[in-house]
């Protein structure tokens, strides 16, 4: 297991990116959260098989139809200590 913090920018609040988030999160299996910021930005922890992640991670560049992704941070945490019981 792996996980990741990502940091999305561009035009990815309001545009149902958080939502689209999450339906990929689950049909790849990677539990974790995305959330808005009050700086317009998307906070978005991706927790699972390490292909899984990745793959997700490669998503948030394109988001939902709406979206804009100008740029995506990506952290590597302890996946011990990010343990969700799913993708909020």
């Amino acid at each position: 297991m792996i996980a990741r913090r990502c940091i999305v920018s561009g035009r990815v609040q309001g545009v149902f990116y958080r939502k689209s988030a999450q339906a990929r999160a689950r049909e790849l299996g990677v539990r974790g959260h995305a959330r808005n910021l009050v700086d317009g930005r998307v906070e978005v922890l991706a927790v699972g098989e390490p292909a899984a992640v990745e793959a997700f991670v490669a998503w948030l560049w394109e988001g939902s139809s709406a979206s804009r992704v100008t740029g995506v941070e990506v952290e590597a945490l302890d996946a011990a200590e990010h343990q969700p019981p799913g993708f909020s």
